[in-house]
This record gives C-alpha cells, structure tokens and sequence, in this order.
C-alpha cells in the first residue's frame, strides 16, 4: 500500500510538472524533459528558504563607512528636473554606489579576474555562481543560423554546452538570435568589456536549468519567434512552439542572477519568472520603453509558485514604462532601493496572495491624478486582499504617489543574517541605482 501511495503522489507531482510544460514552448514533452523537470523542482525545492525573515546560513556585509562618504541627501526634484538628470552621462571617476557594485567594479584588474563577480550577489539569488567552476569561453561569431547543430564560436553553441562555462565576448557585437536561446545549467553570460545587444530576433530562456548568472548586456526589440527543432542542452534536441517574444524567461528554474542588463521595447514581457522558479536575484537593470515589464506568476492556479522568491534590488525603472514592475502571485518577493521614476498604470501589482516587501524605494508618480497609486490588485475582493502581506518601509513618494499596504507587518527582520538584504533609506534610491544597466566597461580600466 505504501508502494503504491508513493507511485500515485509521484504520478500527481509529474502531472502538475507536465501540464503547464505544455505552455512552456514545448511542443513534445519527452522522457528527457521530463528526467530534467523533476530534477529541477527538487533543486528548486533545496534552493527555497522556508521562512526568509529568520534566515542565517549566510551574512550580508553592507559598507557603511564607504557609502556614508559618497552619499548625498536627496531634495526633492521637478519632474522636468528629472528628465535633465537622465540625459546626462557620467565622466568622472569610477563609482561603485551600492554594495553589489562595490564587490567588483572599480577594481582595474577585473579582467582578469572574472570569477569574483560570481562572489558578488546578494539577496534570494546569492548561491548562483554560474559558470565559475569551469572555464571560460569567449564568443567570437555574432551569427545564429542552425538551431540543432550551433557553430563553434557562436553564443548558442556556448550555451548548450555541458560543463560549466563563463562566457566572455572578443569584441562589441549585435547578435539576432532567429530562434529563443536556450540556456543550459552552469553558465555566465559575461559581456563585460564590449558592447553585446540582442536584439530584432529571440530572447533568452533558462527552462528547468539551475545556476545561471547573465551580466552586462543590451537586450531590446526581442519579438516572437518560429519554433521548430532547437537544441536546449548538449544531449538533446526539442519541438518548441513560437516564442512569445520575452527578453528573459525563467521557467522551472532556482539560483539565477540577472545583473547591469539594459532592457527595452521587446514584443511581451522584458522577465517573466513562472512555473516555480525561485532562489532569483534581478539587480542593477535599466528598463524603459514597455508595457507589461516583470511577470513573476503566471496564473492564479499554479500554487506551485508559492516558493518563489525574488530579490529586485537596485534597478531603474525609466521612460515609456506602463505597469508590472513587478507583478506578482503567490510567492515572496523583495523590492528595495529601485528607483520609479515613470510608470503610466500602476508600479507594483499582484494576485493570488503574495507577500511583497517594499523597502527603501523611490517612487515618482505620473501627473495623470488617476496613475497615483503604486500598488495594484486583482482578482480578489478588498476582505480578501486586505490580509495580503504587501508593506512599505522607508519608502520615498514623489507627486502624490501612495503605497496602499495590507496585512500584518512582518515583524523584525534580520538584516546582515539571511536572505533579505539590508536596505538604504529610499531617499538614496536614485544614487544607488546611478549606473543601473548596461556599463560601459573597458579590459584595463575600472568599469
């Protein structure tokens, strides 16, 4: 009896993981698929920290001191202001502002030393390491002409290599990928040091993989794509059906880090994570020019999404921005020292009950009197959203935005112990996001 109770929850637990693969680009879910599916959610399961405000395994040092030198007070501004502070680019010397940054940048040798940035990450993303236990291998042919059999020195054929890989570039280049680019687990996607863009073609897709780290790219006007037969990993050939046109998709995946990624004006989402992916950190990012930004849930009945974890720290969101940053379900998600600089229908939004924890932002609302909330719900009555756990700490609120909270407060919480990382006041918001995006760097100079 026991035997066949074990055979049945199995059965269950494959069912759910199948059912939404089959929304996922996959057009036949194979036995190698599903081998690497069930592997998946059980790391994803080992990556979730059951209770993330009593989390010790690891310390958060935050540089008081430094940042106290290079650290202004910020008055408020017009909006007019703003927009003149934008359109400025900085030419002095190196400046790390916030302490992912710190870890790194300014740092003349980071060239040869690549692997210290996989040290670097902080917040629910902090066990990925990427690439940094193999070798690196740099990308020299922009081209992406055969999905199954990739050509040596393509970024694709990079990505679905076996081992682990930090991936460099040996010059700037723009790639259009004619098909969404399927990442294997283990890798750094590293375009430090040249100007990367994807762009006019596919994006990138993590799907049942675990860390993976992609750093210091342009992703823009990624559109849907044709699906067919596409390589995911060095072992296997996949049917996918078309893309939807993401510039990031996480599926299915835990410990990945997306870091200094400029994203803008792509055909659906800019990052959707979804189907129980956690252990994710979304840092230092410039977004601009969308609609729906960030997805993190997809629907209101996969509860699978209750161990997502999301850490979204230090990121700009900029011009033509309209709502979904993010928009959340089920999980817990911290959102502390971005700066909102422009949205036109809400910043923050969600359904499905997650817990949001809004610390130590910026937020400036639009002029539109009926754009003033950041925060936004649906598909729940007011008796039932009310016991959402969704607070703001420290929070700055410019031109009449408002934070409506809901639920208990958590409590105190272990900053410098755990998972959530210790936020600035958001009056610092704008200094610490400063140089969110893509970075100019040059091999030899501080970046």
């Amino acid at each position: 009896m026991a035997g066949s109770s074990c055979k049945v929850a199995f059965i269950l637990v494959a069912f759910a993981i199948t059912i939404p693969c089959l929304e996922a680009g996959i057009a036949t879910f194979d036995e190698f698929l599903q081998e690497r599916a069930e592997e998946a959610h059980e790391i994803a399961l080992k990556s979730y920290v059951p209770d993330p405000t009593n989390a010790t395994s690891h310390q958060d040092i935050h540089d008081d001191e430094d940042f106290k030198k290079t650290s202004k007070k910020e008055s408020n501004i017009t909006r007019r202001e703003l927009k003149q502070n934008e359109k400025k680019k900085y030419t002095g010397p190196c400046l790390a502002l916030n302490p992912i940054d710190r870890c790194w940048r300014c740092k003349k040798g980071w060239a040869k030393n690549r692997f210290k940035l996989a040290n670097c990450v902080k917040g629910f993303g902090r066990r990925a390491i990427g690439g940094a236990n193999g070798k690196i291998y740099t990308v020299t042919d922009p081209s992406d002409d055969d999905p199954v059999n990739p050509k040596p020195g393509t970024l694709r054929y990079a990505v679905i290599q076996k081992d682990p890989l930090w991936i460099i570039f040996s010059r700037s280049m723009v790639i259009k990928l004619n098909y969404e680019l399927l990442i294997s687990s283990d890798k750094t996607i590293d375009g430090r040091g040249y100007s990367v863009v994807i762009k006019d073609g596919a994006g990138l897709t993590m799907q049942f993989v675990n860390n993976v780290i992609i750093h210091g790219l342009k992703i823009h006007k990624i559109k849907s794509t044709p699906g067919g037969m596409i390589r995911d990993s060095w072992d296997h050939v996949g049917i996918r059906t078309r893309a939807d046109g993401d510039a990031i998709s996480i599926f299915g995946s835990s410990n990945i880090w997306i870091d200094h990624i400029s994203l803008a004006d792509c055909e659906d989402g800019l990052v959707d994570v979804i189907q129980g992916s956690t252990a994710i950190t979304i840092s230092n990012c410039h977004m601009t020019k969308h609609n729906d930004v960030m997805l993190f849930g997809a629907s209101d009945t996969f509860s699978g999404d209750k161990i997502m974890q999301v850490t979204v720290a230090f990121n700009h969101f900029g011009q033509g921005l309209i709502q979904r940053m993010p928009r959340c379900r089920w999980g817990f998600f911290h959102v502390l020292n971005n700066d909102y600089t422009h949205w036109l229908m809400y910043a923050i939004g969600g359904s499905s009950g997650p817990t949001i924890l809004s610390q130590g932002n910026r937020f400036i609302a639009p002029n539109n009197d009926a754009a003033k909330i950041v925060t936004h719900r649906d598909y729940a009555p007011s008796s039932e959203w009310e016991k959402w756990q969704w607070r703001s700490e420290n929070d700055v609120f410019m031109n009449g935005a408002k934070f409506i909270q809901s639920g208990k407060p958590l409590g105190k919480l272990p900053f410098n112990k755990g998972f959530l990382m210790k936020p600035r006041h958001g009056s610092q918001a704008n200094r610490l996001t400063r140089f969110a995006g893509f970075l100019n760097c040059k091999v030899g100079s501080p970046c």
